[in-house]
């Protein structure tokens, strides 16, 4: 009882100190705030980020959202782990050399040793079928060379027939999101998100998986897309972050205040056969669209 109201009280606070640093202006450009599950992806500059995002949406959709806290930085200590736990209810991931949700390829098979199996005999599916014989021909006398029954003698050639019409290439078959969900390695960073969307949260992530200095974020990392094959029926909606890496630059302790907003965007879909990068790079795209709005 007592600590739940320890953490109304400090989500309170903060919402009144992040408004009063920042503004906290949600502005939602391309779609409502509805409360249906979502996926909100946004632009990465600062550790204010997730507060801020937190602050921006309203409290029926606050209720019902985790954002993503990255494990090192967030339990460094007893209170950040207790501010992300009692107040923000984020979800902890392991950040993985900056590219949460990837593995490394598996190895090649290895070749078998041609030396070794040089005199080996091959399986009777592997031997080399015996070169097919020519039918023998039948000479013709001379004097029916040149002639009709010489001619009428010969083997008709082949006829080419039609071109068999080409059969337009199958879509690729993918996975169903029940196969990609259950074959998630427990160990997998992806994995407490996927356990939070199963459960019926919404979830803010930051695909870039480390904070950028640029202009524009990063390339996204892999787990945008994994998320969204494993569960296509969570609305994907982009979100831009703007100036809070100016309250809270890189290396900073003490916020300074900055008009600030947060500008939430059209859903996005997985197509139909969308390869991987195509599909990160039109999400990354959809965020960058909205610097400008």
């Amino acid at each position: 009882m007592i600590r739940a109201m320890l953490s109304k009280l400090m989500s309170l606070f903060l919402l009144g100190l992040v408004r009063l640093l920042t503004g906290s202006q949600a502005r939602w450009y391309g779609c409502p705030p509805k409360a249906e599950q979502r996926i909100y992806f946004a632009n990465h500059q600062s550790h204010a980020d997730l507060v801020m995002i937190w602050a921006a949406l309203p409290q029926e959709l606050r209720s019902i959202t985790r954002p993503i806290a990255a494990r090192d930085y967030w339990t460094r200590s007893p209170f950040r782990q207790w501010l992300t736990t009692a107040v923000f209810n984020a979800v902890y991931v392991d950040r993985v050399s900056g590219t949460p949700g990837q593995r490394p390829a598996p190895e090649a098979p290895p070749q078998p040793d041609m030396q070794a199996t040089a005199g080996a005999p091959l399986p009777a599916s592997a031997e080399p079928a015996p070169p097919a014989r020519p039918e023998p021909s039948v000479p013709l006398p001379p004097s029916a060379q040149g002639t009709l029954e010489g001619f009428l003698a010969q083997p008709a050639p082949a006829l080419a027939g039609p071109a068999a019409p080409t059969a337009d290439p199958a879509p690729p078959v993918r996975p169903a999101p029940e196969a990609l969900r259950a074959a998630l390695p427990a160990d997998d960073p992806l994995a407490p998100l996927v356990h939070a969307l199963e459960s019926g949260d919404s979830i803010v992530i930051f695909p870039e998986g480390t904070r950028g200095h640029g202009d524009e974020p990063q390339p996204f990392k892999s787990g945008l897309y994994r998320l969204a094959q494993m569960f296509p029926q969570v609305v994907l909606v982009p979100a831009w972050i703007h100036n809070v890496q100016r309250v809270m630059p890189k290396g900073e302790v003490v916020p300074v205040p900055i008009l600030c907003s947060v500008t939430f965007g059209a859903p996005i879909e997985l197509g139909a056969g969308e390869e991987r990068r195509a599909f990160l790079d039109r999400a990354r795209r959809a965020v960058i669209a909205l610097r400008e709005v």
